[in-house]
């Protein structure tokens, strides 16, 4: 068809090129690395208008569906989901709990993402989030979510209110955990890549039989842009876990309640304080990691600093 001047077409290849899949743009890609991706899903509807234009049978393009409301999550179409709250943990995040019919659930394996999709001044954003509920949650699933300035997507979810409704496909990726494989968790996480880290966390506090050992190391700006304190005070009560916070902002921690104290450090989380972690664990860590490009980038560097090799890394 390219090339070709539209005033010579005929009325049925104007119907036939009305309905061929457009080819995605870059901001709809999440770059999570998704099976499938949304160039993916891309490639086989096209593969499929080719089929039915080449039979000139438009009834072979019926099983193609872009977005579905049946509540049950999906990786190859979008599907609508209702906000039932809203909650601000601080200036610039919120927690999103979404309604599930009945008592269903999302069943999501550990640490697996899913994604979203939103229109902003009429451009398609796909992004991926990770829930922070557990995998087997009955009746809803909750996602943290970072609104930034600038960001595309952010403009689109600073909109919600109760009531809306949302799209989402997946489940993706995921860490294949298993009870008691490692000695002991060491989970890196900055800002919002805590999101990942909370479900395997509470999996194994969940369960009396599996005895691994788990450092979480938070990283925040600050003391009150931590998230979660409630939950993650709760956690750092059971035997085998321990939770420090690295707070990069603060100048002292005298100002900070007492007990963050003595799990909190300032500044940021550099090599020697990598080396002072992991030398700390009780046993031989396997590790986590999960937050920006550049944060991910420097975590590695200062575990191989440390004596932790990429095959004991695993990145969200």
């Amino acid at each position: 068809m390219a090339g070709r001047d539209p005033a010579t077409m005929s009325g049925n290849e104007h119907d036939w090129l009305a309905l061929k899949p457009q080819e995605p743009s870059p901001s709809q890609c999440c770059g999570s690395g998704c099976k499938p991706c949304i160039y993916d899903v891309y490639e086989k509807e096209l593969a499929q208008w080719e089929r039915a234009k080449a039979k000139q049978d438009k009834s072979l393009l019926m099983e193609k569906k872009e977005q579905s409301n049946n509540s049950e999550l999906n990786p190859d179409t979008f599907t609508a989901f209702n906000i039932s709250s809203v909650e601000q943990l601080t200036e610039d995040t919120y927690q999103y709990k979404f309604e599930l019919p009945g008592n269903s659930s999302l069943r999501l394996s550990l640490g697996q993402h899913i994604v979203l999709r939103g229109v902003v001044n009429g451009l398609e954003v796909q992004r991926a989030y990770t829930p922070i509920s557990p995998g087997n949650a009955e009746g809803y699933f909750e996602v943290l979510m970072k609104c930034y300035e600038a960001g595309l997507m952010s403009q689109y979810i600073k909109t919600w209110k109760k009531g809306d409704m949302v799209f989402w496909r997946g489940p993706f990726g995921g860490f294949p955990y298993q009870p008691n494989k490692h000695g002991e968790l060491l989970m890196l996480a900055s800002g919002t890549g805590l999101a990942p880290m909370l479900p395997i966390l509470q999996s194994i506090t969940d369960d009396e039989e599996d005895e691994t050992f788990v450092t979480l190391v938070g990283c925040f700006r600050t003391f009150d842009k931590i998230y979660l304190k409630p939950l993650l005070q709760d956690l750092a009560r059971y035997w085998n876990v321990r939770i420090f916070y690295v707070l990069s902002q603060e100048t002292s921690l005298e100002k900070l309640p007492w007990s963050y104290r003595e799990n909190a450090y300032t500044g940021r989380l550099n090599e020697d304080l990598m080396k002072t972690i992991v030398n700390s664990c009780r046993r031989r860590p396997f590790v986590l990691i999960c937050g920006s490009s550049a944060f991910n980038e420097d975590m590695r560097r200062y575990l191989k600093a440390a004596g932790i090799e990429e095959n004991s890394c695993f990145v969200f």
